[in-house]
Formats: C-alpha cells, sequence, structure tokens
C-alpha cells in the first residue's frame, strides 16, 4: 500500500507539471458605463440511485452516481460524476470516487485562482488530490463538468466518458457531448486501481476530456446527466421535454420537469420490452439487447436567465 501511495503521488504531481500551463487567472473586465445584465443559471437537480434497498442518502449523491452545482460572482457550474460499478466486486465502492471528485471541484471552484475558461482544470486537480490522499481512494469514474462564464455569456465544458450534456434552444439541439468510449460499455475514466492491477485497468488522463465552448443566449436549456438518463432515454424524447422549459425560471417547473425526466429514464432502465438507446448500441457491436439498462441516474437541469 506504501508503493501505491508513493506512485499515486508521482502520477499526481506529473499532472500537476503538466496542468500548470493551464492555470492563467480568469481576466476580469472593467467597464465604465451602465452595467450590463449578465447572464446566470437556475438550476435543479433530480436522481434516484438504481437499488433503493442498498443505497443509503447522501447529499450530492445518487448510488453511484454524484453531482455538484455552485457558483461565485462570475460564473456557474455544473458537474456529475459516475463511479464504474464494477469495483464493486472487488470490496470497494465506486461511489467513494465520483463522491470525491465532484466534492472537490466544488471547493477548487472557489479558489482564487479558478479559471471559468478551463474546466478542465477542475478534473485535472481534483484528480491530483485524490491521488495524494493518504488513504487511497480506490476506483473509477467519468465526469462532466459544466461553466458558464458570466463575463462573456459562455459556456466552457469538459467531458470524460459517457456522462454528458445536451443544450436546446428553439425546439433544437443546438449542442450535446460525444461520448468517449474505448469500445462498448467501457468509457473514458479517470482511476485508481488497487495495487497489482496497474496492467488491465483502465486509466485516462484528466487531458484525455473532450472541450467543448460556445455562446448562451437567455432561455437556452442545458441538462448536465449520467448515463442512466443517456442509455435510457431516447433523443427525441429528451428534446421533447426540454423545449417545454425554454425560457423557464421558475424552479418549481424546473423541477417538475427534472423529477420527470429522472422517473421516465427509471421507468425505461426497467422495462425489458423497450428499445433503449444502449440497446441499440449494443446491437450495432452484435450483441443481441432488449430493454433498459438499469443504473443510477442523475438529471442537473438548468435555464440561462438574465
Amino acid at each position: 500500500m506504501h508503493s501505491l501511495s508513493w506512485t499515486s503521488r508521482v502520477i499526481s504531481r506529473a499532472l500537476r507539471n503538466g496542468f500548470s500551463t493551464l492555470l492563467e487567472s480568469a481576466t476580469n473586465v472593467a467597464t465604465t458605463g451602465p452595467a450590463k445584465s449578465r447572464p446566470h443559471f437556475v438550476s435543479v437537480v433530480c436522481g434516484f440511485p438504481k437499488d433503493f434497498l442498498t443505497s443509503k442518502y447522501k447529499p450530492g449523491k445518487y448510488g453511484e452516481d454524484s453531482w455538484f452545482k455552485t457558483s461565485t460572482s462570475n460564473s456557474d457550474v455544473l458537474g456529475v460524476a459516475d463511479g464504474v460499478g464494477g469495483w464493486r466486486s472487488y470490496g470497494i465502492d465506486p461511489g467513494e470516487f465520483s463522491s470525491f471528485l465532484m466534492k472537490t471541484c466544488e471547493r477548487l471552484v472557489h479558489c482564487v485562482n479558478f479559471n471559468p475558461q478551463k474546466p478542465v482544470n477542475l478534473l485535472a486537480y481534483s484528480y491530483c488530490e485524490l491521488l495524494e490522499q493518504k488513504k487511497p481512494i480506490l476506483g473509477s469514474s467519468t465526469a462532466c463538468v459544466l461553466v458558464l462564464n458570466r463575463e462573456n455569456s459562455t459556456v466552457y465544458t469538459a467531458n470524460i466518458g459517457d456522462s454528458g450534456f445536451i443544450v436546446v434552444r428553439k425546439g433544437e439541439i443546438i449542442h450535446k457531448s460525444e461520448e468517449q468510449q474505448h469500445y462498448f460499455n467501457t468509457p473514458f475514466q479517470l482511476s485508481l486501481p488497487p495495487p497489482g492491477h496497474d496492467h488491465n485497468v483502465l486509466s485516462d488522463s484528466p487531458d484525455a476530456a473532450d472541450t467543448l465552448t460556445f455562446p448562451v443566449k437567455e432561455g437556452d436549456v442545458i441538462l448536465v446527466a449520467t448515463d442512466g438518463v443517456f442509455d435510457n432515454v431516447p433523443e427525441t424524447l429528451l428534446l421533447d421535454v426540454l423545449k417545454e422549459v425554454e425560457g423557464v425560471t421558475d424552479p418549481v417547473k424546473l423541477q417538475m420537469t427534472a423529477n420527470s425526466l429522472a422517473l421516465m429514464a427509471r421507468s425505461l432502465s426497467f422495462d425489458s420490452e423497450f428499445m433503449s438507446p444502449f440497446a441499440i448500441n449494443a446491437r450495432r457491436n452484435n450483441i443481441n439487447a432488449t430493454g433498459g439498462k438499469p443504473d443510477d441516474i442523475t438529471v442537473v437541469l438548468a435555464t440561462v436567465a438574465m
């Protein structure tokens, strides 16, 4: 275990050095005229653990999924992470890894050198802190972080694996994340394997995260979710629900919509007759599958308001 800790810290220092050039402080733009109206998120969260009987409620978690949402004077930040469930067969709680990542991301948002234009920094430094823990936090997780920079009405994203986001405007999907897979049902992931398993466990670097930058407008709808949503709810159904809350700033109505999305995903995940997106992808990979994919489900829903 000592050798694991030493190796983890070496990897962590290397990652830190590799990302040090990304730590430019965000520029604050001074204005002399009347204060401009700046965008912000109105956001809500809903979700379900896959197994209600064995899952204990913890803030910021649904089973092995974790999430956060937080704000500063210049930004709004949303994030989700999905602990890889296969670690349970090794006696490892996959939710600890994803929870540590999201809690650390949330804390780092409020640090003085947080740069809203570089959400990959949040993933990189959260992962570095995880590797440096004296008591190793073993496992792996996918993650997606989305930042609204209020200064320039621009969203910056970093996604590793098969969690992700969708942005809807005027009834159409205008931006979405791309799923990152090594092969079917094996997403990119940040990992810390147990001693002796380094060579047979997939472990991706934070710099493998897919990053996007795009402007947003008042009324835009943004869904950030784990694969429990995207594997079970077809994109057309997601769009039908999301376009109904374009321009909505009432958190109660948004919460009702998030609840509906999460419940829809959960219901379809246990429908053995439904041809889910997961089953369709399985058949594309010559796997005869039908039905949904039971999983933890996390929905973070936001609209852009002025």
